[in-house]
């Protein structure tokens, strides 16, 4: 088998694999801000009117946080937060563990959590007081800190049912890959470095917690850019032109698988050499994000039962 072909058959079976579900994922975003800009155009009069003028509104029986929409805004957005917690209970119900992969579920777990305080917001009428508001903003310390545990779990390695990777097991994994990127011709070693580079694991043990989560983020950050620099210096006029100066894919199949395993073993240096840290960072964010959904379900419960008893539901 030639090195072109080797590189092909490397990097197709993990394109392969995410396909389905990034086209599920996306497809779960859109219908949400699709949903969401539908509403905003609807109401859009409504909300920029100050309280004074709400009343006056024709949509006000309808878009107040008790209208026919309104009401129904709050329990979309109630129940798409309850649906959260299946994420939670799937580790502990055995028929809900056979259904898809953690790493999938924690995605549409992202976006039931970003949606739903959106939607929240609609309810509300943008105005947040009282136990109401409370929930409110509990709920979108909930959502940001989700986004953060998100990128917090991608940075652990793990297999694709979710188990941990152990350390000779990601050595192992870097020498593959950085064997394979030795037996490409398409750039010099020094290129892929200086395009792929990760700190040095002496300096990052002298960094905090925080500050070394910062400068992980800030090399992912980066690396778009690199990605698309050794794109730019393969292609031609026309190709970078295609792919929007090196961000988009080209129709380079070599070049594709390339950089496709450079930036394996370049996410995976960069995990192995902030691992301690991100353990650190990850068991900290628990403490946070658990408690903060638990309180939202509680200020949440106080909130529909006050309404219930005004006759509001």
């Amino acid at each position: 088998m030639t090195t072109n072909a080797t590189f092909r058959t490397i990097a197709a079976p993990a394109v392969k694999t995410r396909d389905g579900h990034r086209l599920q994922l996306a497809s779960a975003w859109a219908v949400s801000l699709v949903f969401i800009l539908v509403v905003a155009a609807y109401g859009f009069d409504y909300y920029t009117l100050g309280s004074a003028g709400r009343p006056f509104s024709p949509k006000h029986a309808l878009l107040r946080p008790s209208g026919s929409i309104g009401i129904k805004l709050g329990m979309l957005g109630v129940g798409m937060f309850m649906l959260i917690y299946l994420y939670y209970f799937r580790k502990r119900w055995g028929w809900l563990k056979n259904i898809g992969s953690t790493k999938n579920w924690l995605d549409f777990h992202i976006v039931l959590g970003v949606t739903a305080p959106i939607i929240t917001a609609f309810h509300a009428a943008f105005k947040f007081r009282g136990i109401a508001g409370m929930a409110f903003w509990i709920m979108v310390a909930v959502a940001l800190s989700g986004v953060v545990g998100r990128y917090l779990y991608a940075q652990i390695p793990r297999r694709l049912d979710a188990a941990e990777l152990t350390w000779q097991e990601l050595q192992d994994e870097q020498l593959g890959l950085t064997q394979l990127l030795a037996a490409q011709k398409m750039f010099s070693p020094g290129e892929l470095v200086a395009a792929f580079h990760v700190p040095d694991v002496e300096m990052v043990k002298h960094k905090s917690a925080a500050g070394a989560l910062l400068w992980m983020f800030l090399l992912d950050l980066a690396r778009p850019f690199r990605v698309a620099a050794l794109r730019r210096r393969v292609l031609g006029f026309g190709g970078v032109l295609l792919s929007l100066g090196g961000v988009l894919r080209s129709g380079n199949g070599e070049l594709e698988s390339v950089i496709q395993i450079a930036r394996q073993q370049a996410a995976l240096s960069k995990r192995m050499i902030f691992l301690s840290r991100t353990h650190q960072v990850f068991q900290l964010w628990h403490v946070v994000h658990r408690p903060f959904s638990y309180g939202f379900v509680v200020l949440a419960l106080l909130h529909i039962a006050t309404a219930m008893l005004l006759g509001y539901l």
